[in-house]
């Protein structure tokens, strides 16, 4: 089965090639327009995905040595997203689905990266796993059963992890995206130097317990950053840069390693599972797999391709949808979604 997977739910413009369920092709082309506004402008990100959608697919095809007309299925992210641009890979895998005459699966974007960490690798946990599903718009828990159903037990009440690296990077002036240059500097960096507030934690209250919380904020870190900054001089940021951001990369992470393990114990769970473009940060990749062998548990992780937004996932999830009898008969209407709805307990049944 040969099956085209698209993706633009943010600012990469992406497709690629699934042939037999094995991924033959994974074009990523990721928005430079944005540095100067310091985040995602939305309406230039769908310009951007209607300016290169045609080429990425064409480059997609060619480099799987693919015909369009030896195409089965065509998959697009339906959603969550910036819904300008969801609509471009949406509307535009339709149109190339019903010209073709082929059937057309939507995909949800985040349940595609909840599974990422199995593109092309026919390794997976032999029983229910927790995913944490981690990045600049999603930061949430599920419990993945063997059935791949799902249940979604914990999710960011404010802010997304990513969010928070890149907000707070931007404070430091470290430009956009941030993430992953904190990630650098904190490798030089005292994680001690600084503790920054790690909120909805069994550490961050007497009065309660947060054992069994497992949802996330992280607004609260943007806030202390901030007073901190207002706190010193210049000068004294400056020097103690790589400090600052190992500090905030260890209250970031520390939350989201805490809340994985607690549910994966909770649950009683054998693995965990990391997905999401902040699943490629090195502290985090670190402390799980230390929490982890701790616990005697087992840590899933995409290769670096398949950490942050890419069509392999969406191809790999359209398959997946197809092996459970989930693919709409010649549906070329798939409506468009922003906020991510989870399928619950009967997805992909």
């Amino acid at each position: 089965m040969n099956i085209l997977g698209i993706e633009t739910s943010c600012d990469e413009t992406s497709a690629a090639l699934l042939v037999d369920g094995a991924v033959r092709s994974n074009v990523v082309s990721s928005q430079r327009c944005h540095g100067d506004f310091g985040g995602v402008v939305p309406e230039l990100a769908s310009r951007e995905h209607e300016r290169l959608i045609v080429s990425i697919v064409d480059t997609a095809l060619k480099e799987a040595n693919i015909q369009k007309s030896e195409l089965d299925v065509i998959a697009a992210t339906a959603g969550p997203g910036l819904i300008g641009a969801v609509m471009v890979g949406l509307c535009f895998g339709e149109g190339l689905a019903w010209a073709l005459g082929r059937p057309f699966v939507p995909v949800n974007h985040v349940e595609a990266h909840i599974f990422s960490p199995f593109i092309g690798t026919g390794a997976a946990p032999e029983g229910d796993f927790v995913s944490l599903t981690v990045s600049g718009g999603h930061t949430l828990l599920s419990v993945v059963h063997q059935d791949l159903s799902y249940e979604v037990v914990g999710r960011t009440i404010d802010d997304a992890a990513g969010e928070a690296f890149d907000k707070t990077g931007k404070m430091l002036g470290l430009g956009y995206p941030a993430g992953p240059v904190i990630d650098r500097l904190s490798r030089e960096g005292d994680p001690a130097f600084h503790r920054f507030p790690r909120a909805l934690t069994a550490s961050s209250r007497t009065s309660r317990s947060y054992r069994d919380n497992f949802d996330f904020s992280f607004s609260g870190l943007k806030t202390s950053v901030r007073t901190w900054l207002d706190r010193h001089d210049r000068a004294y940021v400056e020097h103690h840069m790589a400090d600052i951001a190992a500090s905030v990369q260890d209250a970031i992470v520390g939350v989201l390693v805490e809340k994985s393990i607690a549910a994966a114990l909770r649950f009683r769970v054998g693995a965990v599972a990391i997905a999401g473009g902040v699943s490629a940060n090195s502290g985090l990749r670190a402390a799980m797999g230390d929490a982890c062998r701790k616990q005697g548990l087992e840590l899933f992780i995409p290769d670096a391709a398949y950490s942050t937004d890419n069509a392999a996932m969406i191809a790999t999830m359209a398959a997946l949808m197809i092996s459970r009898g989930r693919v709409p008969a010649n549906a070329y209407d798939a409506p468009p979604f922003a906020r991510f709805i989870p399928a619950g307990s009967a997805a992909l049944k």
